[in-house]
């Protein structure tokens, strides 16, 4: 029975021939069992169970999908559920990651450590089944998705990271042939391919000729509003086709007669796809939402809600369960389901250990280098090999940061990153590293080489972020991405998600305040400082000069736990002459993110706190004030948050108690009196800029020396 019609549902388009592709050659055989068979039945009930008992939640899709995801955890995927991060593990992702439950009764099955009462009790307080997958919290999950198309990003991350993870460790192998080499399988839905973000990383995708990435769409054309007709029109085979993936089409909407023949397609489209190796692979799935539901199957409302006693009772009725039993999972099921998942690791694992033995002998070094990043540590020399800037000259922050990270990639392997098309501006290509791109894609300013260091991203900030997270949660390597401050906008989404899983991913803004200059008010940042301080977890660096560029890269390098943003000037800075015997202090209290730059003559009166580009403003407005008798010292915080980790003695000693304090920086000024308390003044900017010289704007906009002086003079009475 059809049952796309009598909800009112188009039928499926059928793909436009000029679309296909020529049909790779694959001799693949499936094995499928009336157990195999039984288990995608029972993952198809325990959705609708752990749905109902819950009460809310999105059964419909890991109802319909459970063919293909038993498919590849059963059948596909190289995993070891008794080892859920083995190093030689293919990686999956879940875009639609509502659809939780798809995942979450697979791990079930394969023994990943989840039971039926975890999927029993699903989404609710201490559970390791919360609503959408968290990494970390469950085994077996890979990244935090939720926010549609961000996995698909996310994807093309973990892509970039294998073939990364290849060249820098096994050079000299033959690509497909190293113990770092893996596929990475993704599920998205309408939702993700309708989200921008999913659109910008697979056209990156393409363009790096990504083939161990295979992306399925499930295309049931629904979404909360229902049919997906009423907003989204597009050939989403065709867009992936035009980008330049391989791309098949396998249909699911012919119901039970068909079921095994299907997946048998539906599997040797995956192994064509993994043989197609220099380009990514689209495979559309079309489905029919909640199939094999006898009264609900096509309907919206199986989406995003818990599907009524009467059609789960029905649904078992059909399937051959108990309509009176929940959570009812066949003994012989489950044994046949973890016994296949644990010998097809114990096979994985037993091909790929010679491998990586035989590497670790022929390349010493390289395996030292494993061992050290899979520690979360930094070599020894990384403090040594900074370099130190003089203060005879003024230099943006936003150079320094470009010369430390030329500095740091000799010592540092693992670092590589880039910028979205701003690399010139954002300073983020280390001298004499080659591009991370296919060799045919070099143009005359950068060439592609084998371990190249240098990404481009292409004017793609929001996947970037994604991309960016998923490298650095793979965990071989680390990896930055730059854009402008301003347009941290863009990425904001990818930012809260790094924070959310403990990413320790690093975003370099740049183009940090009005000393923008004549851009003007869109480019301009405002409000962006203050409000990325809001994301849990998340640290915000803004350096003051460039040796303390240097001293914030360093911290930022040596924290594995969470992301940071490193908040770069355009404009030229004063470089504070650190040396013994002069007023400044070193660069030491960096790593504490806040501490005294300059001491007062005497008891300080008054503190003056700058951050960044407004530090040396802090610095002129003490001279004047202590040659007006009013002892006063600068205090440098490049880093709230590492500065509020530090213990009360500490906090005290920079801030004393009773010592009125001016903060100073070019941004909203909300949240400082949370830091340094009610007697104090903010010097900031509460309004857009304007089109002009950085200097005309900070005199314009009262953010001189002058005023932190005025504003000193009114606290000290």
């Amino acid at each position: 029975m059809n049952r796309l019609e009598p909800y009112g549902r188009s039928t499926p388009v059928a793909p436009d021939p000029e679309h296909l592709e020529e049909e790779v050659p694959v001799n693949a055989t499936l094995t499928w069992t009336d157990l195999d068979k039984k288990a995608v039945d029972t993952a198809r009930v325990l959705a609708a169970d752990a749905v109902e008992k819950v009460g809310n939640g999105h059964p419909g899709t890991a109802i319909s999908l459970a063919p293909l995801a038993y498919l590849l955890y059963q059948k596909v995927l190289k995993v070891d559920p008794s080892d859920p991060l083995w190093l030689g593990r293919d990686i999956f992702v879940l875009s639609a990651g509502h659809s939780s439950l798809t995942q979450y009764n697979q791990l079930f099955l394969a023994g990943f450590g989840l039971e039926i009462d975890d999927i029993a009790a699903l989404r609710t307080w201490g559970s390791k089944t919360p609503g959408h997958p968290e990494v970390h919290h469950t085994n077996g999950v890979e990244c935090t998705t939720g926010p549609l198309g961000a996995g698909v990003a996310n994807a093309v991350g973990f892509a970039m990271a294998s073939r990364k993870a290849q060249e820098l460790y096994d050079p000299n192998a033959v690509p497909g042939d190293s113990p770092f080499d893996h596929f990475v399988y993704a599920i998205a839905g309408d939702g993700c391919m309708q989200e921008g973000v999913s659109g910008e990383a697979s056209s990156l995708a393409a363009t790096q000729n990504l083939g161990n990435l295979i992306l399925f769409y499930d295309d049931n054309r629904i979404s909360i509003e229902g049919d997906t007709k009423i907003a989204f029109s597009e050939d989403v085979e065709g867009r992936y086709a035009a980008y330049g993936w391989h791309t098949q089409h396998v249909d699911f909407t012919n119901g039970f007669t068909t079921y095994t023949e299907k997946v048998d397609e539906l599997y040797k489209a995956i192994e064509a796809a993994k043989a197609v190796t220099d380009r990514p692979s689209f495979i559309k799935v079309t489905t029919i939402i909640g199939w094999p539901l006898p009264n609900k199957a096509g309907d919206h409302s199986v989406h995003g809600s818990k599907i009524g006693a009467d059609e789960v009772a029905a649904l078992k009725t059909e399937l051959g369960f108990d309509p009176a039993k929940n959570f009812e999972v066949d003994p012989e099921v489950l044994a046949h389901t973890r016994k296949q998942a644990a010998e097809n690791a114990a096979a994985a694992k037993a091909e790929w250990e010679p491998k990586f033995e035989a590497w670790k002998k022929a390349n010493p070094e390289q395996a030292a280098l494993l061992d050290r990043v899979a520690k979360n540590e930094v070599p020894e020399g990384l403090d040594a090999a900074l370099p130190v800037f003089s203060s005879e000259k003024k230099k943006a922050t936003r150079a320094a940061s470009g010369e430390v990270l030329t500095a740091l990639g000799a010592v540092l392997p693992e670092l590589w990153g880039g910028s979205a098309d701003l690399a010139g501006s954002n300073n983020t290509t280390m001298k004499g590293a080659s591009s991370f791109i296919p060799a045919e894609r070099s143009s005359h300013e950068f060439e592609g080489a084998p371990n190249g260091r240098t990404l481009h991203f292409g004017i793609r900030e929001h996947a970037m972020g994604n991309i960016v997270n998923a490298i650095n949660l793979a965990g071989l390597t680390r990896a930055y991405g730059a854009t402008f401050l301003v347009f941290s906008d863009y990425m904001r989404p990818a930012a809260r998600l790094a924070a959310i899983s403990n990413a320790p991913s690093v975003f370099v803004w740049t183009h940090d305040g009005i000393g923008v200059g004549e851009d003007g008010p869109t480019h301009q940042p405002i409000e962006h400082i203050p409000s990325l301080r809001l994301i849990p977890n998340f640290d915000v660096v803004r350096p003051g000069d460039a040796n303390e560029t240097a001293a914030a890269w360093a911290q930022i390098l040596r924290n594995h736990d969470r992301p940071a943003a490193i908040i770069l000037s355009r404009q030229d800075l004063a470089v504070f002459d650190r040396s013994e015997g002069t007023e400044f202090a070193s660069t030491e209290g960096v790593a504490k993110g806040g501490y005294t730059l300059v001491e007062a003559s005497a008891e300080p009166k008054v503190i003056l706190l700058g951050t960044g580009s407004e530090v040396e403003i802090c610095v002129a407005a003490r001279e004047q004030l202590e040659a007006a008798g009013i002892p006063a010292s600068v205090v440098s915080m490049p880093c709230v948050e590492w500065y509020e980790a530090q213990d009360d003695a500490y906090k005290a000693s920079v801030l004393p108690e009773g010592v009125p304090v001016v903060t100073v920086e070019a941004a909203q000024p909300i949240g400082w009196k949370d830091v340094v308390g009610c007697n104090s003044r903010q010097i900031g900017i509460d309004h857009f800029g304007a089109s002009a010289a950085a200097g005309v704007l900070y005199k314009e906009f009262g953010i001189t020396a002058d005023a932190v002086v005025a504003a000193a003079k009114e606290l000290v009475g």
